[in-house]
């Protein structure tokens, strides 16, 4: 029983070794294509590519017998570079919408709302709003 485990065991520890190789070690298997690099990371049918765009990893696409997938959609792509430019690209869109957040509204801003609309966090910072003086001119 122990002898059976450890053999599982170092079956594990080498086929993590061959997942986590990077781009750059000389056992990696690495195509290039232009922007990308797709080093092997496992299985059969499908392949499991790990994608570098630089010295960063973007994601994962899949090489079936037939086409190319990426995972995040549900598109075949004829080509390794197409399936890795959709991973590019959903990557920069879900980047690009985590980063964009909402700003709270200026203390100007607020005081154009109408009253009963504003919540308490809102009343608590018009409260302890002082406007610039500068600009009022006396009538």
């Amino acid at each position: 029983m122990i002898t059976t485990f450890s053999l599982q065991h170092t079956e594990l520890e080498e086929s993590l070794d061959k997942i986590l190789l990077s781009p750059s070690d000389p056992n990696a298997e690495v195509q290039e294509i232009p922007g990308y690099k797709l080093v092997y990371a496992d299985g059969a049918c499908p392949r499991n590519y790990r994608v570098y765009k630089g010295d960063s990893i973007i994601g994962v696409i899949f090489q079936y017998i037939t086409h190319w997938s990426n995972g995040v959609d549900s598109l075949r792509y004829a080509q390794a570079v197409d399936a890795a430019v959709g991973l590019d690209e959903f990557m920069t869109m879900t980047r690009y919408f985590t980063a964009t957040k909402e700003e709270p509204p200026t203390e100007e801003e607020l005081l154009d709302k109408q009253f009963d609309s504003l919540t308490s966090d809102e009343w608590e910072r018009l409260k302890r709003y002082v406007p610039e003086t500068r600009d009022l001119v006396a009538a």
